[in-house]
């Protein structure tokens, strides 16, 4: 077998030796600047000596489906800043923050405009017992000032993506519209016949609607516990409605047909939100809602309203309350679309727990209106319920956060060991 041989002075002695052959691999690209001789075969018949090793540019490992090499490893550091964990706490600590901001606006305007309701529809205070009719006069304001921002001062664009077609809005727009006309129409007749406190206590039902509704359209996944959660909710608004000092059956089936017909839209908006893809902003959103709820309160109240107002004989509205009552609706419906799009209806029910509590204590010290013990006690269980709901919420949004970060993290370290095997690649050609 061939010996590589060491650079050695011959023997001055010894004559020096003709091998047969004399073959130096060098390489200036692969090899360092060394020389490799090989010494004659002592046998002919014996296999020519192998090559010396020549060690080709390390190409990274390959990566099995599920691995995680410690590119994928740097640049989920990275990539969430300093560590997985602390980037996905920045991310969910930021999104929280922000749905708060969105919820305060949303309690401060709904709690003044509940109050402002209460105030002229009940016969005690103002004495405007005509809820179609106020309902209308908010849409005609909300309606008239969309349609100033869009097509006349042209402020903000019109959806162009996909464009809003008359198939397009008769299909998503008209039902959401003719839910939003029902629920304004029995939720504000209700408090004709309740209490704001009472009132509030029936709308801790909204999650238990929302979460129905939601299974039904498949945009909730059914759980039994979820479910029992839901009786739980349940269970502590009856306790609520059986010490209530003022009870009344018509106002609580006003209010809870509204519940029905409130949680219903609000999961219709996030099906035209996002399965449909369309894009609508606030102003938007009341551009082609508010028209298309007017038009179906303007039929229930030709048969129930104007025959009323008619014998009542004439009346002097105050420009002031009803002006300044319809600007806080339109900031409110403003504040709901937005609360919904970035957010989600579920968010929007359970941070109306919060608002009820408000307005309970509000009802309580300033309209005076009667609170039980018992009001008190089943409301806390529902209460109770709702929030181990956001709790489970909460967690999940954590989980799904936590999967997008490691899915992003692993394509693009897919990318980059790409990139440098196409790099390895072309420098093997290059020196070929």
């Amino acid at each position: 077998a061939g010996i590589l041989h060491v650079a050695s002075a011959p023997s001055p002695t010894s004559p020096k030796p003709k091998p047969k052959h004399n073959t130096t691999l060098t390489h200036p690209h692969l090899l360092p600047s060394y020389s490799y001789s090989v010494c004659p075969q002592t046998n002919p018949s014996d296999p020519p000596p192998p090559p010396p090793p020549v060690h080709p540019p390390t190409a990274p490992p390959l990566r099995t489906p599920g691995s995680r090499s410690a590119a994928t490893t740097t640049l989920a550091t990275m990539a969430g800043g300093g560590g997985g964990a602390g980037g996905l706490s920045e991310s969910v600590l930021r999104k929280v923050l922000l749905s708060y901001c969105y919820v305060a606006v949303w309690i401060f305007l709904s709690f003044a405009v509940i109050v402002y309701n209460k105030y002229i529809l009940d016969p005690k205070m103002y004495n405007w017992p005509f809820p179609i009719s106020l309902t209308m006069v908010h849409m005609t304001f909300c309606s008239t000032l969309a349609v100033g921002l869009v097509r006349v001062l042209r402020l903000v664009d019109p959806p162009s993506s996909p464009a809003m077609t008359p198939h397009l809005y008769t299909s998503s727009v008209v039902p959401i519209g003719a839910l939003y006309a029902m629920s304004l129409w029995f939720s504000n007749s209700a408090y004709i016949y309740l209490s704001v406190s009472f009132i509030q206590m029936l709308k801790a039902l909204m999650p238990v609607a929302v979460y129905s509704i939601g299974v039904l359209f498949k945009k909730e996944t059914f759980r039994s516990a979820s479910m029992l959660n839901m009786l739980s909710i349940s269970f502590g608004v009856a306790i609520a409605a059986y010490g209530e000092a003022r009870f009344d059956v018509r106002g609580v089936a006003l209010q809870l047909a509204a519940v029905a017909f409130e949680a219903t839209r609000l999961v219709l908006i996030q099906i035209l939100l996002t399965s449909k893809g369309i894009s609508l902003n606030p102003i938007t959103s009341l551009y082609y809602v508010a028209p298309c709820c007017l038009c179906f309160l303007l039929v229930p109240w030709i048969f129930v309203e104007l025959p009323r107002l008619r014998a009542v004989g004439t009346f002097q509205p105050d420009f002031f309350v009803f002006g300044t009552n319809s600007l806080c609706a339109f900031a409110l419906n403003l504040a709901v679309f937005l609360l919904v799009g970035k957010t989600s209806a579920l968010t929007m029910n359970v941070a109306g727990v919060v608002k009820d509590w408000l307005l309970i204590a509000f009802s309580w010290s300033v309209i005076r209106d009667t609170v039980t013990p018992i009001n008190l006690f089943g409301y806390g269980i529902a209460f109770l319920g709702v929030a181990y709901y956001n709790h489970i919420k909460l967690q999940a949004l954590k989980a799904k956060e936590a999967q997008k970060k490691n899915a992003q993290a692993d394509e693009e370290a897919g990318s980059l060991l790409q990139e440098r095997d196409g790099h390895s690649d072309r420098k093997s050609e290059n020196q070929a």
